[in-house]
């Protein structure tokens, strides 16, 4: 038969005597009598069969046994007080549940975060994607999502102002071949589509005059980020919005080889579920528009 596990109290208790060598101190760090912590140590000892500690005339001394156990209690018990926060938050000050867009958050959100953990030191975040959810979200405190801002019970705050535009890695065209024909060059390598999206490849071919063309290649996804990474990668021509590519062009690691862009009314909104409350979420939305507000002066 497999060994009961001890109590927790009884290695919170070994844990700290270890510590500091000394059943006093521990018991003053652990809010107890020094004649509960010495019980259950040896409650412990008892359990385990084994003796943890050399009782001395100025203090304790550990044990073989116990210098062999001591890392798995003290690595165990650092596990659950880090579980229990990451999942619990942190007692009166619960981490804010944002949902985003993957692609917002990497191309867009992620860059500029450190602001506001400069300034915000104390508040906790916690992300989650909105990829593999429906609608619901009665388990997040904000959600950032990509569409026309009209979704009933949610009060919604525009994030971009994009316009479309094709790109693609610098290493598919080559340069010295201006003026570029789109659609010679459309017609000659892939198109990576993103589903889901209402204003995609088929929107800006209208826009721009190409609504005849015949398309020979093309891979789907099923977010934008996967095809911006294709794109950088050389596999094709992704849509790119603009607010989400400007970092990867000013880098070189992709270009926007045709002047023609295509204004979208589909956007990120910030969007908060009416009558919810979250200590923090005044000050999170308060600086993502002041970062907004920012990049379009």
């Amino acid at each position: 038969m497999k060994r009961r596990l001890p109590p927790l109290k009884w290695l919170l208790s070994f844990e700290m005597s270890a510590r500091h060598l000394s059943f006093t101190r521990a018991a003053v760090e652990l809010s107890l009598t020094q004649a509960a912590i010495s019980q259950q140590v040896k409650a412990l000892e008892s359990h385990l069969g084994v003796v943890l500690f050399k009782r001395l005339p100025n203090g304790l001394e550990l044990t073989e046994a116990a210098q062999a156990y001591l890392p798995v209690v003290r690595d165990s018990i650092k596990r659950l007080e880090v579980a229990t926060d990451e999942i619990f938050g942190h007692g009166d000050n619960p981490p804010l549940k944002i949902r985003v867009n993957l692609v917002f958050f990497t191309k867009w959100l992620a860059p500029r975060l450190h602001r506001f953990r400069e300034t915000y030191p104390e508040v906790s975040l916690s992300f989650s994607s909105n990829i593999w959810v429906d609608d619901k979200i009665e388990e997040v405190d904000m959600d950032i999502r990509y569409g026309h801002g009209n979704w009933p019970g949610f009060k919604s705050d525009r994030l971009t102002w994009d316009a479309l535009i094709p790109v693609c890695s610098p290493c598919l065209l080559d340069p010295d071949d201006e003026p570029l024909n789109m659609l010679t060059v459309f017609k000659t390598h892939t198109l990576l589509h993103v589903m889901g999206y209402e204003e995609g490849w088929g929107h800006w071919f209208n826009k721009v005059g190409l609504n005849n063309i015949h398309l020979v290649q093309s891979i789907q996804f099923d977010t934008l980020i996967s095809a911006l990474e294709m794109a950088e990668q050389g596999h094709g021509f992704a849509l790119g919005r603009t607010s989400l590519v400007e970092n990867s062009i000013a880098s070189g690691k992709l270009i926007a080889p045709f002047e023609q862009q295509v204004i979208t009314d589909e956007a990120f909104h910030l969007t908060v579920p009416l009558e919810h409350y979250h200590p923090s979420m005044e000050c999170f939305s308060s600086w993502l528009i002041g970062e907004v507000e920012v990049r379009n002066k």
